[in-house]
């Protein structure tokens, strides 16, 4: 039955998906309140789930939260099918490369990336996601890279803010130093962030961070495209505006059973190469590259140079109409105007109400992709979207050392 509607949902709307919006609660964080949901929603999953601070794009996989009573598809997204509501895991899995493109099925046999908006008051925990070697020691866990872009139309209040991230371990810095403060998780507040580097943000641009490689998110509003994973180690136990503490488990939850010092375990997770390199800035900083720029539009790779996945900006002036292809499937999310997307109406929500529908996400199959879209931007302002690609894309390479 499932596989009937999409396929008649995908021939009316010839390729093209409608995403239902997908909102993430987080316990012990405040949120950044920029997720343009009412004032009202930010506590609708109650005490225990959290505010919503994220909101997911194209994920097949639950949050991996640790609340009892934590519904089963938290996180999961669903796609909009005249009002049915399938999970886009499961449009994956009957349309198949239908969908997604003979290369990704073969290959991976789901879609493996998701992206996101992060969406927190203040700078994240210091940790870590495993590399695909890592990962491979703990059952369940999963290797995750991920990129960051900051949307100006996101941030509209934080222009001027100095607002810093921390990225890796300064190269000074010895990893017994490192491991000192890792063991002092349990005895009070280890500051270990003091040993990284704290790079302040510029709307506009953003990072590619490899999984093995700590860090700290600053607190901006920030577009995610990453692997599709929760797998992570805290090494940082007290956090601004986090309290209590982190508990051990938060640290200790990718080692395996048999390792015989948790520490070093854990102390093994990262890449020390990258952490330390001291041109890091250099080979992991983005600027937006320009695919595209006519008078009509801009199209610009905000996230490249890495073996995972792809995002773009795209821009559209004004009044105007223009065919996009692109080389693969993609999820795409309105960040502004209104218009048409392809057969179906699009705009940009100022405020979002929870189980209400949206026309702001799409996901395109890899075949429409190819033939191409058509937008129209019927407001006053640019239609702007940020597209979300995984490794098929054709991407640039990342910027020389």
């Amino acid at each position: 039955m499932a596989r009937k509607t999409l396929e008649e949902t995908m021939k009316k709307n010839n390729g093209i998906l409608r995403m239902v919006p997908d909102f993430i609660p987080r316990d012990s964080w405040m949120p950044g309140r920029r997720l343009r949901l009412h004032p009202d929603d930010y506590a609708y999953y109650g005490n225990e789930l959290g505010m919503i601070e994220e909101r997911w794009f194209c994920a097949t996989a639950p949050v991996e939260h640790g609340v009892k009573d934590a519904p089963e598809d938290l996180g999961m997204q669903y796609v909009d099918c005249e009002g049915e509501r399938i999970l886009f895991k499961d449009a994956v899995d009957e349309l198949k490369e239908d969908l997604i493109g003979k290369e990704l099925w073969d290959k991976y046999g789901r879609w493996p990336m998701f992206s996101k908006f992060y969406d927190y008051a203040t700078t994240s925990f210091f940790h870590v996601h495993p590399t695909e070697e890592a990962a491979c020691c703990k059952p369940g866990a999963v290797m995750k890279p991920e990129a960051y872009y900051y949307p100006p139309q996101m941030n509209m209040s934080a222009a001027n803010a100095n607002v810093i991230t921390y990225l890796g371990i300064d190269p000074s810095v010895s990893r017994e130093e490192v491991l000192e403060r890792l063991r002092d998780f349990d005895k009070g507040e280890n500051r270990i962030v003091e040993l990284s580097r704290a790079y302040r943000l510029e709307l506009g641009t953003g990072w590619y961070t490899p999984a093995g490689v700590l860090h700290g998110c600053g607190a901006w509003c920030t577009y995610e495209p990453q692997w599709m994973s929760e797998s992570y180690a805290v090494f940082e136990n007290y956090t601004d505006n986090h309290y209590p503490a982190f508990p051990h488990s938060e640290m200790n939850n990718l080692v395996p059973d048999d390792a015989e010092d948790e520490y070093e375990y854990t102390m093994s997770l990262i890449d020390w190469e990258i952490n330390t390199d001291p041109y890091y800035r250099k080979k992991y900083f983005r600027r937006p590259v320009t695919e595209i720029e006519t008078e009509d539009y801009i199209s610009k790779w905000i996230t490249y140079g890495n073996p995972y996945f792809g995002a773009k900006e795209l821009t559209i002036r004004p009044g105007k109409t223009v065919l996009i292809k692109d080389q693969a499937a993609y999820g795409c999310i309105l960040l502004s105007g209104h218009g048409m997307f392809g057969e179906l109406e699009c705009e940009s929500p100022n405020v979002i109400r929870i189980g209400q529908m949206t026309k702001d996400e799409f996901f395109v199959s890899h075949e429409r992709a190819n033939e191409g879209v058509l937008i129209s931007n019927h407001s006053c302002e640019d239609l702007v979207m940020l597209k979300h690609f995984c490794n098929n894309c054709g991407m640039p390479d990342a910027p020389e050392a």
